[in-house]
């Protein structure tokens, strides 16, 4: 079997929708997975429909797959500055809340090019670096996680 194109991540914070877009084409994204808990935004490009709209229109698939999401209190230890905290909670979070909804990542994965997307423009500081980590390791043939 071939290995599996890498897992990519991105952050749109600080970046203009048009930013966002010419990242993932440069990089040959084929889908974005957002992994928002709620796929609102206080910037209207980034809001579910609007977002999703513009993705298409790009020739980029978009699904929100909230059960990925950060619930609030482990957002506020992230929030906190204890990033390595946050990282260990929201693992645990994955394995024991939502193992069915990472299996349905992972067996999507490799098919295409795609980009797990969230708020927070450094992956270092946010759950989606976990998100990725973790549906690596339950792929077969995932080269990397890739950060943009």
């Amino acid at each position: 079997m071939p290995d599996a194109p890498p897992i990519f991540t991105i952050g749109y914070e600080k970046r203009s929708i048009d930013d966002l877009i010419w990242l993932l084409q440069a990089r040959g994204i084929e889908r974005v997975v957002d992994v928002r808990l709620t796929p609102a935004s206080r910037r209207p490009d980034f809001s579910k429909k609007r977002l999703s709209s513009t993705l298409e229109a790009a020739g980029i698939a978009y699904e929100h797959r909230g059960a990925l999401g950060n619930p609030q209190a482990i957002r506020d230890i992230y929030l906190s500055g204890d990033v390595e905290t946050g990282h260990a909670r929201f693992r645990e979070h994955l394995l024991n809340g939502a193992s069915l909804a990472l299996d349905e990542l992972a067996q999507s994965l490799g098919e295409e090019t795609v980009a797990l997307l969230c708020l927070e423009r450094d992956p270092y500081r946010c759950h989606r670096l976990v998100v990725a980590s973790v549906a690596a390791e339950r792929l077969p043939g995932v080269r990397a996680v890739l950060h943009l």
